[in-house]
């Protein structure tokens, strides 16, 4: 009991990004740091009446403290900016852990077992041709067609992904990862724009599926999973038919156009151009120019879709109008208050 105590009240902490001195003042002084270090290695446990003034001071619930339940996410590729820092980086991590474990224990509620299979992994990626290669096979055997993805989010919640949005800072885009060895996860921020939500689930699904060549460096691999996600919303046989095979000018309305159809910024079209050889290095590079006064693309079009995951909410709907679960134990899935939960939940 202790040490599964100390472990989750370690990952509340880091789920708060906080000090053990900022946790002692949040309970304002109830105990000390020493009382706090040596609950965290397990060598005591508080009453009653500290562990519900902790669980209020990091925002779980006391029964937190001691959910057996427990995943570990590895091989993890995190896309942060320098200025996100090591303690919300951590935060992010142990929230993801967090709803991965309820999502997994709603599926065990529910006997669903999840089986992903990677129809390209014998491909090794050395460069852009295998990355089209790539792309083709996979939509081959995904069934996808070359038209526009109508829900890249949708579609990877379909093929047994795990995808998660979170409500993060704007240097945070997104990672990916495999829960206890075999669970494929996204991780989204639920504040971006629809195009760079897509853009980047099928950055982290290429890290997900694709073998890269121990040659690559990491840098490069980055380019090739961009390269990846761009040919999975616009495969280069529909992408030619758009523009055409050589170009020495385009037009702004042309590309925000495609934009609207195929859910891709003006940018990742003119980086794919350049990709494919429909554009020049230095037309690009003008471009580049351009667009650097305007990198939000507001006022250039958007993609008319929607772009969330639902899978979670859901089968909690269907767990809990199935009677499979409690309300009660539904709230707590969903880490909402009963009443909250009860006022959106309707069964008929």
């Amino acid at each position: 009991m202790k040490e599964l105590f100390a472990k989750r009240l370690k990952s509340a902490r880091i789920l708060a990004a906080i000090s053990q001195d900022e946790l002692v003042a949040r309970i304002e002084g109830m105990v000390s740091k020493n009382a706090i270090s040596k609950y965290e290695r397990g060598e005591m446990m508080p009453n009653g009446k500290v562990l519900i003034v902790l669980a209020k001071a990091l925002g779980v619930k006391p029964d937190y403290f001691f959910r057996e339940f427990n995943v570990e996410i590895e091989q993890i590729e995190f896309r942060k900016k320098s200025k996100l820092g090591v303690k919300r980086v951590n935060a992010i991590r142990e929230k993801v852990v967090d709803i991965v474990e309820r999502y997994l224990e709603l599926e065990q509620f529910l006997s669903i077992k999840s089986e992903f299979r990677n129809p390209i992994a014998h491909l090794v990626i050395k460069n852009q041709d295998d990355i089209e290669n790539a792309v083709n096979l996979l939509l081959k055997k995904w069934k996808l067609g070359l038209n526009a993805l109508p829900n890249v989010i949708e579609l990877l919640e379909d093929k047994e992904i795990k995808v998660i949005e979170i409500d993060a800072p704007e240097a945070f885009d997104g990672f990916s990862g495999w829960a206890d060895r075999k669970f494929p996860v996204i991780v989204l921020n639920q504040n971006f724009s629809i195009e760079r939500k897509r853009l980047t689930a099928l950055h982290e699904l290429g890290h997900l599926l694709l073998n890269f060549s121990d040659q690559l460096e990491h840098k490069e691999v980055e380019r090739k999973c961009f390269q990846f996600a761009a040919a999975m919303l616009i495969p280069e046989e529909t992408f030619k038919i758009e523009l055409g095979g050589k170009r020495t000018h385009i037009s702004l309305p042309e590309l925000v156009s495609i934009k609207e159809t195929y859910g891709i910024s003006i940018q990742a079209i003119m980086a794919r151009a350049k990709d494919l050889g429909v554009i020049s290095e230095h037309l690009f590079i003008n471009f580049r120019k351009w667009i650097s006064r305007n990198k939000t693309e507001a006022g250039l079009g958007s993609y008319i879709g929607k772009e969330n995951s639902n899978r979670f909410k859901q089968l909690l709907y269907r767990a809990a109008s199935e009677e499979v679960i409690s309300l009660s134990k539904a709230a707590n899935l969903s880490n909402q208050k009963l009443a909250a939960f009860r006022k959106e939940f309707v069964a008929i």
